[in-house]
């Protein structure tokens, strides 16, 4: 039962950061279409950046996880989806830069998946 269970878990968490990435992939194209057009501060290029990971965690948890215990799983994979995405961009960008804002990002992240599993849950089971 407990076995059955953690699979299903991991599936639907692995499901959930596989569809972040590529929406994050896509986002960010689209963002830096704008970057090179209007060249805006490079705080607002953070911002951006980590608004575009929150929602792309949200809406892969609301799509990708279901039953039961979905703020934990949602709240895990929503963590993931910021690692996965900061590794990702570090090998496209050739570095991986760490900073203080990581941790921010990884909470915002985690927040963001774990409430949008909740939602995805809730509106599955109507």
């Amino acid at each position: 039962m407990h076995g059955e269970f953690f699979r299903r878990a991991c599936l639907e968490s692995l499901r959930a950061v596989l569809f972040c990435v590529g929406l994050c992939l896509a986002g960010e194209t689209l963002f830096a279409v704008f970057i090179r057009a209007f060249s805006p501060s490079a705080a607002t290029i953070l911002g951006v950046n980590a608004a575009i990971e929150s929602v792309c965690a949200f809406v892969s948890c609301a799509l990708s996880i279901r039953r039961e215990r979905a703020l934990f799983k949602g709240l895990a994979a929503g963590a993931l989806c910021v690692v996965c995405d900061t590794l990702v961009f570090g090998a496209i960008a050739g570095n991986i830069a760490l900073t203080a804002l990581f941790a921010l990002k990884l909470l915002l992240g985690a927040v963001a998946g774990g409430l949008g599993a909740l939602l995805g849950a809730n509106l599955r089971k109507q």
